[in-house]
């Protein structure tokens, strides 16, 4: 008996991945065309933004939880929320949820500690980027977080907004992100770049970066994976 996974989603790219990847991979831990029973539900993404753009996280907070309220409604046994910028509200949502959830940062900086790398830098939205979601957990595992500088996360935070959320994926932004990641490593001494918005794997990974990609959305979708099929 497997559990029941509740998607708490937010943006349509990252969220489908996550769903995707759940489905797909389940396959290999339970059989040809098997994966766990999952749920999903999200507000819209306008709803989250009109929030996040007057710093309302509280506002934020109770999207989440009317989504988890839905989902616990339905049957399920646990949450997972695929989208990295919101999670600045965890500390709102968590002692107020009907379910426990996994936390897509204690997903990645797990993979950080078991592959040795030391200094990461961060790539996301600019909220993520500004905020301290990754250097806690990061910093609370003896591994240091590196932020793009403010030129650059600008430049980022306009092609996951204007162009992966909608599903637009441009060779030029693949370039972007290429040249930030090579001067992270070169100027910074980064061993591994966080792929901190869960659309940026959709045009990132270890096949074109010059530095170890972790994939925020598919290690979340692997955690809730392995969450759903342990022993009761």
């Amino acid at each position: 008996m497997t559990a029941h996974i509740g998607i708490v989603a937010c943006s349509a790219e990252g969220a489908a991945l996550c769903y995707r990847t759940v489905c797909v991979e389940g396959a290999a831990l339970l059989g040809p065309h098997a994966h766990p029973e999952v749920s999903m539900h999200t507000h819209p993404l306008a709803d989250y933004m009109e929030c996040i753009d007057r710093g309302d996280w509280q506002g934020v907070a109770d999207l989440m939880l009317s989504s988890a309220n839905k989902l616990a409604a339905i049957g399920a046994d646990f949450l997972i929320c695929p989208d990295n910028t919101i999670h600045q509200a965890m500390p709102r949502v968590a002692p107020r949820s009907p379910l426990p959830w996994l936390h897509i940062a204690d997903a990645v900086v797990a993979k950080a500690v078991e592959r040795g790398f030391r200094r990461l830098a961060v790539m996301g939205t600019r909220w993520l980027v500004d905020s301290e979601v990754y250097p806690d957990k990061l910093a609370a595992r003896g591994l240091a977080a590196v932020r793009p500088g403010m030129a650059e996360r600008d430049e980022i935070n306009r092609i996951i907004m204007d162009e992966l959320v909608y599903g637009v994926f441009k060779p030029e932004s693949v370039a972007a992100f290429q040249r930030i990641i090579a001067r992270m490593q070169r100027e910074e001494g980064c061993d591994a770049v966080v792929l901190g918005c869960t659309e940026i794997p959709l045009i990132i990974d270890d096949s074109n970066s010059v530095l170890p990609t972790l994939d925020s959305t598919r290690l979340l979708a692997r955690a809730a994976l392995a969450r759903a099929v342990a022993p009761t």
